[in-house]
């Protein structure tokens, strides 16, 4: 029996960890439980993170459920707020940027250089926006989605 199916998974992985190392809004990528991150470290940032949540297997075909948290540290200003939309943080650029982060990962995902490679979205992604949501003071957003891809597996001896 073949063992060239064991590589979907690491196909996977790496083929996201590489998109999104190309972003330039990104500075480092981790994997795994989120928790096993030390978030304190100011250096990682802006971070994204990739969690795999489920295999499904599908004639010849994978189908991943991932989730992918992108985040980066919010400053705040020591001045006096001044603009009560926009606030005496960055958090509003964290959003944008990290929400860019995302955007550019799925479009390649579902119609780009990932796409042609056989990493295909197969529905339309929700993510949503956070803040304060681990130890430091950090906002971003989270976005799951379904990516498909072959199962090169073979049965045959």
């Amino acid at each position: 029996m073949s063992q060239q199916g064991t590589r979907a998974f690491y196909l996977v992985t790496d083929t996201i960890k590489t998109q999104l190392l190309a972003d330039p809004n990104v500075n480092t990528v981790s994997f795994g439980n989120i928790q096993d991150v030390d978030l304190s470290k100011q250096t990682i940032f802006p971070l994204s993170h990739v969690i795999i949540n489920s295999v499904s297997f599908l004639d010849k075909r994978l189908n991943f459920n991932i989730s992918v948290i992108s985040m980066d540290v919010v400053d705040v200003s020591k001045e006096q707020t001044t603009n009560i939309f926009r606030g005496n943080n960055n958090e509003q650029d964290i959003l944008n940027t990290q929400l860019e982060v995302q955007n550019r990962l799925i479009q390649e995902l579902k119609r780009g250089d990932l796409y042609t490679s056989q990493y295909q979205v197969v529905s339309d992604p929700n993510t949503e926006p956070f803040s304060d949501r681990f130890e430091n003071e950090v906002a971003g957003w989270a976005v799951t989605f379904d990516v498909i891809t072959n199962n090169d597996i073979s049965i045959c001896d």
